[in-house]
């Protein structure tokens, strides 16, 4: 008579926890850059409705305005992950949006986001994949 039980061996559940170990390293830090890749369209949003304000007070006064109150735009992100600053040159003749990470988000490798009057997009991190923008 041949009594042997069914079910799981003790290195066959060691394996699978291994295998399973494995394969959470992998994903997890693909998983937070993608996380942190979302939330970066926060910024990006936020970034896109102030130069769209400016170019709108620029059609009106021909200057740009360093004051987003005036221009009737939150200095937040709408998931707060982002807060933005204007700073006006050239005799208000040209604008610099600088975008700047906020809470979970400051760890973001692309560090902060800058747009300017003529669309050129650049960053202060050392992200160099090219995905900040």
């Amino acid at each position: 008579m041949n009594t042997r039980g069914k079910g799981f061996t003790l290195i066959e559940m060691l394996v699978v926890v291994a295998i399973v170990a494995i394969l959470a390293a992998i994903a997890y830090p693909a998983y937070q850059n993608y996380i942190q890749r979302t939330r970066r369209a926060d910024g990006k949003e936020l970034a896109m409705r102030i130069a769209s304000a400016e170019e709108r007070y620029f059609t009106n006064k021909n200057a740009y305005s360093s004051s987003l109150a005036t221009l009737a735009v939150n200095s937040t992100s709408e998931k707060g992950y982002y807060t933005a600053a204007v700073a006006l040159g050239n005799a208000d003749q040209t604008y610099v949006i600088t975008l700047t990470p906020q809470g979970v988000q400051a760890g973001d490798k692309c560090g902060n986001l800058t747009i300017n009057n003529t669309g050129f997009k650049d960053k202060s991190g050392n992200e160099n994949n090219g995905k900040c923008w």
